[in-house]
């Protein structure tokens, strides 16, 4: 996976199947790194994927590993044009 992939606050909210506030508490707790872009928030693919268990408190099961893989592959095929610029800046 390439470093330079993003996932949104609201995408991981609904792979982990938990509300958007929970994953900014996350955020602001430092339980998720996250990079501000603008006034969103921005979570790094590499970053997503090495603390998985820090974010859910236990292994990912394949079948969720899946399913953040293909939200990371469709938000940078949606966005990714807009998020290297953002990234520029």
């Amino acid at each position: 996976m390439a470093e330079n992939k993003y996932i949104s606050i609201a995408e991981l909210a609904k792979i982990l199947r938990i509300s958007r506030i929970a994953v900014y508490k996350k955020v602001k707790k430092g339980d998720i790194k996250a990079m501000k872009v603008g006034r969103n928030y921005v979570i790094p693919s590499s970053v997503l994927v090495r603390n998985t268990i820090n974010i859910k408190g236990r292994p990912l099961t394949e079948a969720q590993k899946n399913t953040i893989e293909k939200a990371i592959r469709k938000t940078v095929e949606e966005y990714g044009e807009v998020l290297k610029k953002l990234g520029s800046e």
